[in-house]
C-alpha cells in the first residue's frame, strides 16, 4: 500500500504531512511512501533526509495517485481531482457540513478520515491532531504577544530603573489556552484565566494562574469537553462581566471557540477603547470572527492605540515541530488502521473501530 505526502500548498501552510522520522516508522508496518519532492522544505525536512529514510521522492501528479494520502490542510478542488478513485484521504475536512468538496470525493468513492472529528477518548489522545496542534498554538500565541508588546513580561528591577509585570489574561482554558497560561507564567507575567465550563478552574490554577469567575446564570459545558453556546443572555452579563477586567489587562489572548459556530464576543470595542496604549490583543479565534469584533483575520492592525494580532495558523510559525507532532499523531491512527499480511498492511474496515467510525466523512 503507497502512502502519499503531497506538498502543502495553501497560502502560509509550511507544515508537511509526515517526516524523515516517521517515514522510517511507516516503511516498518510495511507502506511504501511517496513524497512529492520539496514537499517538507518549509518545516526545514530535507528530500535528502526522506530519501535516506527509505521514501521515494514523486512529482505531485504521482503522489496523488497513492493508495492513501496524507495532508495537513483540506484538499483542494484541483487536488481532489487529481487523486485515485477509491483511495483513502487521511487530514482535515474543515467543514461542519456537506458541501461541494466533500461531495467531490465520494464522486470518486474516495473514502474520508476528518482529523478534526478524532473522538476525545483516553485511547485516541495519541492521535488528537487538534490538541497537538493547539498546544502549539497557545505557546505561539504568547510569543507574539512578548514579541509586539513594548514592555517587559515578569518584574525587572535593573539600576536604570524597575519594571512592573505585565498583566495577562488567557480566555478560554482548553489545549491552547493553558498551554498560553504556562508559556506566559514561564516568562514571568501576572496571569489570570477565564472559562465558562466550571471544571477548568482546577486546571487554571495549577498552572499558578488566577481563575476568573462570574455569575452568569448558565453552566458552559458542552459535550466532548467543549464549551458551548451560551444564550443571548447569558452572553450579555459574560460581556458586561468581563469588562472591568479585562480592561485593566496589558494583555489578552483570546482562545475561545465553539466548534461549528461563530466564536463568542468577550472582547467588546467599548473594552479596547479602555486599554493602556500599547496593550496586545492575540485572538486565536480570528478565523471564526474572533473573540474581539476589531480582529482582522491574518492581520496585526492597531485600534484604540491597542496591537491586535489575527494571525489564524499558529502551528505554521513553527512549522518544524508542527510538522513532527501531526506526523506522529497520522503514525498512531495509522496503526490501528491496518493489519499486517504477507503482502503488506491491508486496511481494516472503517467502521470496525469507534475512533474510525466517528473519523468518517460522506457515507
Amino acid at each position: 500500500m503507497k502512502i502519499g505526502i503531497p506538498r502543502e500548498t495553501r497560502p502560509g501552510e509550511t507544515r508537511v504531512a509526515t517526516t524523515p522520522e516517521i517515514v522510517k516508522k511507516l516503511l516498518g508496518l510495511g507502506f511504501q511512501v511517496q513524497v512529492e519532492a520539496g514537499a517538507g522544505a518549509a518545516a526545514h525536512y530535507l528530500d535528502a533526509d526522506y530519501a535516506a529514510a527509505g521514501a521515494k521522492l514523486v512529482g505531485r501528479d504521482q503522489v496523488f495517485l497513492s493508495d492513501l494520502l496524507l495532508k495537513v490542510r483540506r484538499p483542494t478542488k484541483e487536488e481532489i481531482q487529481a487523486m485515485r478513485p477509491n483511495s483513502l484521504y487521511i487530514g482535515p475536512i474543515e467543514s461542519c457540513g456537506e458541501d461541494a468538496g466533500i461531495a467531490a470525493l465520494r464522486n470518486k468513492n474516495i473514502q474520508v478520515l476528518a482529523v478534526e472529528r478524532i473522538p476525545r477518548i483516553s485511547r485516541a489522545q495519541s492521535m488528537d491532531v487538534l490538541s497537538s496542534q493547539s498546544n502549539i498554538a497557545g505557546y505561539r500565541a504568547v510569543i507574539e504577544a512578548a514579541a509586539h508588546y513594548g514592555r517587559f513580561f515578569p518584574m525587572m528591577m535593573t539600576s536604570a530603573g524597575s519594571a512592573k509585570p505585565a498583566r495577562l489574561i488567557v480566555l478560554g482554558a482548553g489545549v491552547a489556552g493553558l498551554q498560553a497560561i504556562a508559556t506566559a507564567r514561564r516568562l514571568g507575567a501576572e496571569v489570570s484565566a477565564y472559562d465558562v465550563r466550571p471544571e477548568t478552574r482546577e486546571q487554571i490554577e495549577s498552572l499558578g494562574a488566577k481563575a476568573i469567575q462570574l455569575d452568569i446564570g448558565e453552566n458552559g459545558t458542552g459535550e466532548g469537553g467543549y464549551a458551548k453556546e451560551l444564550s443571548e443572555a447569558a452572553q450579555a452579563k459574560q460581556q458586561a462581566a468581563l469588562a472591568e477586567v479585562l480592561a485593566q489587562a496589558h494583555i489578552l489572548i483570546a482562545t475561545a471557540q465553539i466548534p461549528c459556530r461563530p466564536a463568542p464576543v468577550l472582547i467588546t470595542e467599548a473594552v479596547v477603547r479602555r486599554m493602556r496604549p500599547g496593550s496586545v490583543i492575540v485572538d486565536l479565534a480570528a478565523a471564526n470572527g474572533g473573540n474581539c469584533p476589531l480582529t482582522e483575520p491574518d492581520q496585526v492592525v492597531v485600534k484604540e492605540g491597542v496591537i491586535l494580532v489575527g494571525y489564524t495558523n499558529f502551528p505554521a510559525k513553527m512549522p518544524s515541530d508542527a510538522s513532527a507532532f501531526y506526523a506522529n499523531n497520522l503514525f498512531q491512527l495509522l496503526k490501528i488502521l491496518v493489519e499486517p499480511s504477507e503482502a503488506g498492511p491491508v486496511l481494516k474496515a472503517l467502521d470496525q473501530d469507534e475512533i474510525t467510525k466517528a473519523m468518517r466523512v460522506g457515507s
